[in-house]
Formats: structure tokens, C-alpha cells, sequence
């Protein structure tokens, strides 16, 4: 049976593509294979263009084209990996015959293949056949000049635009095949602003898994152009941020990215396994305040993050990894699903066929509680509200964070006050759980801009949450 998601009648298979017999092809497989706990040989095709309109000009255009494979043998807690982007026979005879080397004279029964799925999470339109190379600067260039004539102050503007269009396929020695289509565009603006010797910057991006259509409409691109400018204009009357131990409130959607990173990432798998996460051998205890609840999804329609498949051909889930403030789940690939004795749950994710999956988010968010925003700002007496962040730096052992807002204003006396700069969000993500004390009623995801890095594998993800207050987390700043 072959799992066939999103696939344009107008797509062969990779392997005719590449002019491979199929038969020859599960023979080597096969070869390699043999003795193994489980594995697979993972193909692809992309295509993937950029464009960055910086400075009134088109500064670069990009475009590539590349295809490949990569066969993995598992045994136990071992891994064996060969790829290649020569998709040939010779190429896979040299691949099974590394990937062997992993099986060390064992002989034992091949882990069952994932189930199928029939989900359409996306499309299957190519979004670099939508639109003429002239039309993409022609926006570009519209966007530029749309952000110039809104104020005086504004001293550069940069436009990005990029797209994918990633084709899989999946194939297993025991005959199980999937495939998957996955388009993803990514448009961002950032403005320099400036006031005599200052200067202040401000960024918007958004995107998702589909065409161009939905995002180079007029009022998508001017609300991600107002958006950029806004926030570097207000960074333009920030004042030093304070510094010390006050309560905080983070603002819902892309401040999710904390979560992912000071709490996400400790609760995969792997880390899990090998016991260097700060959340291992915690199942079923509370790590968390009551009412906070974490949830890691791939199933959401066109959502960045979003996958039918993992790239292990498992169907992507919603898993539950904190509820109500207790730790009931872990997100897994099948290898390390296999060896703590539990199911996959559609979170084995590679960068490309050159790299080995790995248990990785998707779309990881804190669903809505019952509070009122404005309620959650007015509680507060002396504190920070945290609207944006920028890069941040996480002990995946220990938990500790460190993280960079880009927007912030000052709390006092319930009321949000001026906009400060340079304030850094330092504190340890398991401790912190224990400090969110109220949940706001209105989730957002974000819109659509996250790649993660682990182990030098980037891929695309998502985020979300709503309003939250943390109580007593510590601020580095610079002011009073």
C-alpha cells in the first residue's frame, strides 16, 4: 500500500524520476537493512527561491534546485547513515553497504511501519510557479516605498521574500511506501528608523504552507509593513530597561518562542532518554502551575510547523506534553519511541535527505486559560510586559535562558508605561513553570516566521500562546 498526499498527477515518483528500478532498489535496501531494528531510505526534491529587496534595490535573487538520499539502519541506540544527491544505483549499493556496518552480526525482527494516513494539511501548488520573477520584485519594490512615504524617520527598509517546494518519499524494505508535497513562503519587512545620532529597528514576518496567494495580497504585506515600522518606532522612544527580580507578562503569539525553547526542547525525546533534560524520569509529577497545559501539533491546516507526515512517515498528532501542570508526555521519533518503550508520536523531522531525523517539534503552544489581558496588566504593580523576543540561548541540561525582548514596555501601578530597551529575560524553564500565576483567555499562534536549531538541522516550526504573568523573573537591564 503506498500513501499518496498531495500528489499532482503531473509528479512521477522519485525513483522514475531518477530513472530507478524499484525492485533493484528495494534489493538494496533490503541488503542494508537486513538485521536492522528498523530504518528506511528517505528521498527528495526541492526547489527553493529568495529574494531580498534591501536599500530600494534587489539585492539578491536566489534559485536552487537540489534531490537526493539518505538510508539509515538502527540498531538498538546506533545509527547508520549514508546520502547522497546522486540518485543511482552505484550511489545506493555504496550507501547499504555503510549503513551494514551498524548491524554488528545482529539478527532480530524489523520494527512494524507507521501506520498510513489519509490527512491534506496542505496544498500541493508549487509556490514558484504562481508568480512571474517580475511581479515578486515588483512587490518587493512596492513594499519599500510603502514604508518610506509612512514616516520621515525611516532610514532603510529591507524585504525578504522565500518559498519551497519539498517533495518526499519514504520508502521501507517490508514494501510500505509514504509521500508528501510541502509548500512553504515566508515574506518579512524590517525598517531602520532614526532620530539624529539614534537609531531603532523593527521587523514583521508571516507565512505558512501554501502558494503566495493569501500573502502578497495588498493588505496582508501592509499590515506585516505597519507592523515592522510601528515596533521600531516605539523602540525609538524606548527608554534603558530596568533591572532585577519583577513580575512579568509576556504577550500572546510569537513570545511562545520562550516556550519552545526553555521548555520544548527539554521535553523531546532524546533528551529524555539519555537523561540530560531537566524534565527526565519526570512522568506523571507536577511541573508545572496548575492550569498550565503544553501541547505540541502537527496537525494544524498550512500552519508553518505543520506536517501530514513526519519525514519518518508516521502521521503528525496533537500530544499532550504538560496538562494542568503535569507532565504526561514526551514528543517522540520512532527510534527513541522504540527504546523508552512508547509510540511515536509524528515528531521525527530532518532538515534534509543529507541529515538524520531527530525527535523535533512542530507547532508548540499553552492553550488559553481563563483570564482577561487587560486583567493580567492591571494585577501587576512594578514589572515588564514582554510583546516581542529576539534571539535567546537555552541549557537544555540545567534549563537555564537567557532571552532578548525586542518590544517591551514597563508595568506600574497596573497600567503599561514607556517602551525600554535592551531588556533580557534571564531564569531556568522548569523553575519558571511553577511561576506563571495567571493564563490569558486569548491564544495566538504566531505568524508563521519559526525555524529551529538542534544539532545543526534547522527546520521550520511554530509557536503560540496567550497572555501570561510570570511572577519574579529575573531582568537584566541597564536603567534604574
Amino acid at each position: 500500500m503506498t500513501q499518496q498526499t498531495d500528489s499532482p498527477a503531473s509528479l512521477s515518483s522519485l525513483l522514475d524520476r531518477a530513472g530507478l528500478d524499484r525492485d533493484a532498489v528495494r534489493g538494496e535496501m533490503t541488503r542494508g537493512l537486513d538485521g536492522a531494528d528498523d530504518g528506511e531510505l528517505f528521498l527528495e526534491y526541492r526547489q527553493s527561491e529568495g529574494l531580498m529587496f534591501d536599500n530600494g534595490r534587489l539585492k539578491q535573487a536566489t534559485y536552487d534546485t537540489a534531490q537526493g538520499f539518505g538510508l539509515r539502519a538502527v540498531k538498538g541506540d546506533a545509527v547508520g547513515y549514508a546520502h547522497a544527491s546522486d540518485m543511482s544505483m552505484p550511489a545506493l549499493a555504496r550507501a547499504a553497504d555503510a549503513v551494514r556496518a551498524v548491524r554488528g552480526g545482529y539478527s532480530g525482527n524489523f520494527a512494524a511501519a507507521p501506520a498510513h494516513s489519509n490527512a491534506r494539511l496542505y496544498g500541493d501548488d508549487n509556490p514558484l510557479d504562481g508568480e512571474a520573477f517580475e511581479s515578486k520584485v515588483k512587490l518587493l519594490a512596492e513594499i519599500d516605498a510603502y514604508v518610506r512615504d509612512k514616516d520621515p524617520r525611516v532610514r532603510q527598509v529591507s524585504v525578504s521574500l522565500g518559498a519551497t517546494w519539498q517533495v518526499v518519499e519514504i520508502f521501507r524494505p517490508d514494501g510500505e511506501s509514504y509521500r508528501d508535497i510541502r509548500p512553504l513562503v515566508r515574506i518579512n519587512v524590517s525598517v531602520v528608523v532614526g532620530s539624529g545620532d539614534r537609531q531603532e529597528t523593527g521587523s514583521h514576518g508571516y507565512g505558512g504552507r501554501e502558494a503566495y496567494a493569501r500573502f502578497i495580497e495588498t493588505k496582508a504585506w501592509r499590515d506585516a509593513a505597519d507592523g515592522a515600522l510601528r515596533q521600531a518606532l516605539v523602540n525609538l522612544e524606548s527608554v534603558p530597561a530596568p533591572a532585577g527580580e519583577m513580575d512579568v507578562v509576556l504577550g500572546p503569539g510569537w513570545p511562545g518562542v520562550m516556550l519552545h525553547e526553555a521548555v520544548g526542547h527539554g521535553l523531546e525525546g532524546d533528551f529524555n532518554r539519555k537523561q540530560t533534560s531537566a524534565f527526565a524520569g519526570l512522568l506523571g509529577q507536577q511541573v508545572a502551575a496548575k492550569g498550565v497545559t503544553v501541547v505540541d501539533d502537527g496537525t494544524i491546516a498550512a500552519r508553518r510547523g505543520s506536517l501530514s507526515i513526519d519525514d519518518e512517515g508516521t502521521p503528525t498528532s496533537r500530544t499532550v506534553l504538560i496538562e494542568d501542570g503535569i507532565l504526561v508526555g514526551y514528543m517522540q521519533d520512532r527510534q527513541n519511541a522504540r527504546l523508552m518503550n512508547m509510540k511515536p508520536t509524528g515528531n521525527g523531522r530532518r532538515e534534509s535527505y543529507a541529515h538524520m531525523p531527530m525527535p523535533r517539534m512542530t507547532n508548540t503552544y499553552m492553550p488559553a486559560g481563563p483570564h482577561d489581558p487587560a486583567a493580567i496588566i492591571a494585577s501587576v504593580k512594578n514589572g515588564i510586559y514582554a510583546v516581542n523576543f529576539g534571539g535567546g540561548q537555552v541549557d537544555i541540561t540545567s534549563g537555564k535562558y537567557v532571552f532578548q525582548c525586542t518590544e517591551a514596555y514597563r508595568i506600574e501601578n497596573g497600567k503599561i508605561g514607556a517602551p525600554v530597551k535592551g531588556a533580557m529575560l534571564i531564569g531556568n524553564g522548569p523553575t519558571d513553570l511553577h511561576r506563571i500565576t495567571m493564563v490569558g483567555n486569548d491564544l495566538e499562534l504566531d505568524a508563521g516566521i519559526g525555524t529551529c536549531g538542534k544539532n545543526g538541522q534547522g527546520v521550520p516550526v511554530g509557536v503560540g500562546q496567550p497572555t501570561l504573568r510570570m511572577d519574579r523573573i529575573t531582568v537584566g537591564g541597564t536603567g534604574a
